[in-house]
Formats: C-alpha cells, structure tokens, sequence
C-alpha cells in the first residue's frame, strides 16, 4: 500500500514561536505513526524558487496523513505555526509504481539520504511524457527511487505547482551528482520547454524520530 506524505515549504518569521510549534509535534505525529523524512538540512535550490526551509514527512497511508493534519490536536499546531512561519503544505499520496532499474553499483549510502524536490506546471504533455521515459536510466545510475510521483492530493495552505515528484537518493552527494551529470542534463532537455518546474535538492534527516 502507498505511504502518504506532507510536504512543507515554510519562511520563519518568529524562531521562538516556530520552536513551541515544532514542540506541540512529538505526540501528535507519533500517534499518527509518522516519521521526518526531511527536516531542515543543506538545501539548493536548482530550479525555480522556493522558501528557505523544507519538511517532509511520511505517514503509512495517505489516509493517516490527511487524517493527521485535519486532527483537533494538530489544528492547534498549525494556530502556533500560522503566527511564526508562513508556508505551503501539501499533503500528496505516495507512489507504488514501476522505480528507476538500479545500476550495478550505485553510489554507496550514508546516514543522511538525499531528495528531489519537485513541483511542476506540465505546459506539453508529449514532451513531458518523453522525459519520464529518459530520467528514469539517470535516476537509476544514482541510486534513485520515487516517493512520490503525482498520486492523490491536497494542498491545504499555499501555494504550490499541480504536480509533486519526491526522489530518495542514497545520499545528498548522490542526489546533487545525479542532477550534474551529462546523462540527467541530456533528458532535462526533453523537460525544457514542456514544464514550468521549481526543483529543490535537500539533505535527508537523519535525526530523533517522534
């Protein structure tokens, strides 16, 4: 069964009332059954724009997810939040597809894993359709696997692109090398043109879980 996620890109106005939010999330997320994916981390922002912080996390369902964030006890978190940070938070179901063929020596793993980020506005559906078909070689070679790739959502504050592509790499090293190389640039050509796209490499969280 597909995993859900929330994805949060948040600018933080007030730090000390951001801590009392991030302080209210233990329980509640625990209870929900979740666990950080991304919380923070080294960022680039390799396309696009995007706020400074990122969150990702990840639930056992999309059902748990959606059921989480409309909690009487997280609507509280989100009035300690609202008044420190703005954001936009999306909660998108996971993917339980077809991966990228893994190569034979992938980049080895580290502690912390590294993740795409994507949020895109398909402008030609042809071409866009072209460059899933070319990526998934690139992603392979690097260790690459989806988390999210379209799938049901919701987008309860913000805004964001109508579509979100979430990549685990074995580490942020291995997700910055996969977007270099010659290989990805090659298919990202077939996306140019065809996508408007705000793509962001973040560094994976590798810290307490709740």
């Amino acid at each position: 069964m597909a995993k859900g996620y929330w994805i949060a890109h948040v600018e933080v106005r007030e730090p000390q009332g951001y801590g009392q939010y991030g302080g209210m999330l233990p329980d509640i997320l625990h209870k929900a059954g979740a666990r950080f994916v991304i919380r923070g981390g080294q960022t680039e922002t390799v396309e696009g724009k995007a706020r400074s912080r990122t969150v990702a996390l990840e639930f056992p369902t999309y059902a748990a997810a959606l059921a989480c964030y409309r909690s009487p006890e997280y609507a509280r978190a989100i009035a300690v939040r609202q008044a420190a940070a703005d954001a936009d938070l999306l909660v998108i179901e996971g993917y339980d597809g077809v991966q990228p063929p893994l190569a034979a020596s992938p980049p080895a793993a580290e502690a912390a894993k590294g993740y795409w980020v994507g949020h895109l506005d398909i402008t030609g559906a042809e071409g866009y359709k072209a460059y899933t078909m070319a990526d998934m070689a690139p992603f392979g070679k690097f260790g690459g696997r989806f988390l999210v790739r379209g799938g049901a959502r919701e987008l309860p504050e913000g805004h964001l692109r109508s579509r979100t592509v979430l990549l685990e790499f074995p580490s942020y090293r291995a997700a910055l090398a996969c977007y270099r190389s010659p290989d990805y640039q090659a298919a990202k050509k077939l996306r140019d043109g065809n996508a408007d796209a705000d793509v962001l490499i973040v560094e994976g969280y590798n810290g307490p879980q709740p």
